[in-house]
């Protein structure tokens, strides 16, 4: 694959649950909000993407694996929700040739990898993008987290990856930049996300070496534990930043959901 130009990369909040498929009984100003932050998606690309490579918060394996099949299901990986959202359809097709590639981008970076035939698009991938590209016409690949979730690894994946970009391909990390389910709708929570989410956008604005340093350093951010318990929601913007290169950072949406602090960003 290539491109006469080069693709941005995204770190994308993708909500609760089926959130924008079901009545949830949530603030629809807040929901609204992030709903069309999402629509407005492949408005700032500069191109259609010839594909799309999504590292959701949502898999994890003992090695960085992608999907490889060519028409992936989808997966409800979400409980105790209304019967119609685990009827939602969004048939977007997968890339055997963009795995293959995105396979040997990690091995020639000494990064092993693994592939996965039978997985389906989960919760972080699907819920999002069928708001952005609802006619589900672009090919997606789903990469998953490595277990440990180490910044450094997750960062230098994304370094490893940052050739994609010249190739047509859209790298979106999903995820949140704050999870703590017992915080949501907490006042005390709202206070803490705020301080964190301030704490993010600074860094991820950074020039490259600072903004690496930083994010490698996460858990020593205020409130890092508090808003993220366990860090696998915030792990994809770490890939993203590393395929990030040395271009700087911009938060492109801040929003709140359940009252606590959001935030999202690109590069390029």
């Amino acid at each position: 694959m290539s491109s006469t130009v080069r693709m941005p990369t995204a770190f994308i909040p993708h909500g609760g649950g089926p959130w924008p498929f079901v009545e949830m009984g949530l603030d629809r100003r807040e929901l609204t909000a992030l709903a069309d932050f999402l629509r407005a998606l492949p408005a700032v690309l500069p191109e259609a993407p010839k594909a799309l490579l999504v590292i959701s918060a949502h898999w994890e394996e003992a090695k960085p694996t992608v999907q490889t099949g060519a028409a992936p299901p989808l997966l409800f990986d979400y409980y105790g929700f209304p019967a119609e959202s685990y009827r939602l359809t969004w048939p977007a097709p997968g890339s055997p040739e963009l795995a293959t590639r995105v396979r040997a981008l990690l091995a020639g970076a000494g990064i092993a990898s693994g592939e996965d035939g039978q997985r389906g698009f989960d919760h972080g991938t699907f819920v999002p993008l069928k708001l952005a590209w609802p006619n589900a016409e672009v090919p997606v690949v789903q990469l998953s987290l490595q277990r440990g979730l180490d910044p450094a690894v997750h960062l230098a994946i994304g370094r490893a990856l940052a050739p994609l970009r010249d190739e047509g391909v859209f790298i979106v990390g999903s995820g949140m930049s704050f999870h703590n389910m017992r915080g949501f709708g907490n006042p005390q929570a709202k206070l803490i996300s705020e301080a964190f989410d301030a704490w993010l956008q600074a860094a991820g604005t950074a020039l490259a070496p600072i903004r690496d340093a930083q994010l490698t350093a996460w858990a020593s951010a205020p409130g890092a534990r508090l808003t993220h318990p366990r860090e696998e929601h915030l792990l994809p913007m770490m890939v993203i930043a590393g395929a990030a290169g040395n271009d700087v950072g911009r938060v492109t949406w801040t929003g709140t959901m359940m009252g606590v602090k959001l935030s999202a960003y690109q590069w390029g």
